[in-house]
């Protein structure tokens, strides 16, 4: 069976109950790992009210796709749910939005890390601190 993917690149508010009271996983899963990225009030040493995200959808889906197929063959992963905020996110309200389903906690754990890291170093989603 093939892990299951889903990407959402959206300019609404990250609703994290609705997205866990949806969550789905097969009986031999035992580790489901959440992680919020919150938007800090301060980018590189200076005060802001927001940050406002730009993504080139069609490429971010593309490099999403290649970082998930890259986590399928190094854990045993059931699935993955992520939602990336656009447009203007404001300060205390989360940008990113993780879910990694898996049979046990260190593998959750490292595959949320590995995507979070390739995230950041290859998927076209630029941040513009807003003052």
């Amino acid at each position: 069976m093939s892990m299951k993917r889903q990407v959402i690149l959206t300019p609404n508010r990250i609703d994290e109950t609705a997205l866990v009271a949806v969550r789905t996983m097969t009986g031999g899963m035992g580790a489901a790992v959440y992680f919020s990225g919150v938007v800090r009030g301060s980018e590189a040493g200076e005060s802001i009210r927001a940050i406002e995200y730009e993504a080139f959808e069609e490429m971010v889906r593309r490099q999403f796709e290649l970082i998930f197929s890259e986590i399928e063959r190094k854990w045993p992963i059931e699935s993955v749910r992520l939602v990336h905020r656009v447009g203007v996110v404001p300060v205390n309200e989360a940008s990113l939005w993780v879910e990694v389903i898996a049979p046990h906690r260190g593998e959750a754990f490292n595959a949320c890390q590995h995507l979070i890291d390739e995230m950041k170093r290859v998927v076209p989603i630029w941040k513009k601190p807003l003052s």
